[in-house]
C-alpha cells in the first residue's frame, strides 16, 4: 500500500473485535474501535495503540459523528467491520416486542447505517472493504429466536444488495457467517471441555478470514463465507 491503512471496528468488545483489532494493528493498520461505552476498550486501545470512540450504531447522528471523527483523527477508513449484535430470546407468544425491536435495530438497521456511512466515503476514495458479521441465524431460524433470525437474515439481504451495487465501484462488501460459538474470555472451562477440542471457534482464526477478505484481489472477491468448527453440526 502507498499509505497506511485505517480500520474501523463497530461494536467492539473482548472477543472477535479484540482479535480483529490486534491482527489489523499487527498488519500495520491504524485501528479505530467503536462501542456505546468506549471505557471498556481502554486496555485493548492501549495494547494495540488504537483509538476508541463512543457510538450507538442505531443512531444515525452517532454513526456520522463516528466516521467524521475517525476520518479527521487517523484517516478515512479503508476497511470497516460491523460486529454489533443483540439477541432477544423467548417463545413467539411471550417475547417482549420492545426487545424484538432492539434486536432488529442492532443486528440489521445499525449495519445499514454503518454500511451507508462507509460507502459514502469509500466511493469518494475509489476503494475500500466493508465486512459484516453474520451468525447461524443468518441462514436458519431457531425456535425461541425469531427476533435474531429476522435481524441476521435482514443483514444478509443488506450485504447482498450492497455487494451488487458497490463492488463494480471497487468496494469489496462481504459477510462472514459464524455458525457456532466463539471462544471468548467469558467462556468457562467446564463449557469449553464439554464441547471438546475446537468446539468453539478461535477468534484469532476468525480474524484471519476477515483479513483475507480485505486482501483478496478483486478478480476473485468473495461476498459470503461460512465459518464453523469441524465438530459443529450443520
Amino acid at each position: 500500500m502507498d499509505q497506511q491503512e485505517t480500520a474501523l471496528i463497530v461494536g467492539s468488545g473482548p472477543g472477535l473485535s479484540a482479535a480483529l483489532g490486534r491482527l489489523f494493528s499487527k498488519e500495520g493498520m491504524k485501528v479505530a474501535l467503536a462501542a456505546r461505552d468506549p471505557k471498556k476498550l481502554a486496555a485493548l486501545e492501549k495494547e494495540i495503540n488504537g483509538r476508541a470512540y463512543p457510538c450507538d450504531g442505531i443512531i444515525p447522528k452517532d454513526v456520522e459523528n463516528l466516521f467524521d471523527s475517525v476520518s479527521r483523527d487517523i484517516g478515512v477508513p479503508n476497511v470497516v467491520v460491523y460486529n454489533a449484535s443483540y439477541r432477544a430470546r423467548g417463545p413467539i407468544t411471550d417475547v417482549d416486542p420492545a426487545e424484538v425491536q432492539k434486536t432488529i435495530l442492532v443486528t440489521c438497521y445499525g449495519g445499514f447505517l454503518v454500511g451507508q456511512a462507509a460507502a459514502k466515503r469509500m466511493i469518494a476514495a475509489g476503494r475500500g472493504t466493508i465486512l459484516f458479521t453474520g451468525a447461524s441465524a443468518s441462514i436458519k431460524g431457531f425456535a425461541n429466536s425469531a427476533a435474531f433470525a429476522m435481524g441476521k437474515m435482514g443483514l444478509s439481504g443488506l450485504v447482498q444488495s450492497m455487494a451488487r451495487e458497490l463492488q463494480p465501484q471497487n468496494i469489496h462488501v462481504a459477510q462472514v457467517v459464524i455458525d457456532g460459538g466463539i471462544n471468548t474470555p467469558a467462556r468457562d472451562a467446564e463449557r469449553l471441555n464439554a464441547r471438546g477440542a475446537d468446539g468453539f471457534l478461535d477468534p484469532d482464526a476468525i480474524a484471519q478470514t476477515y483479513l483475507h477478505l480485505h486482501r483478496q484481489h478483486r478478480s476473485s472477491w468473495a461476498s459470503y463465507i461460512e465459518l464453523r468448527p469441524w465438530a459443529e453440526k450443520f
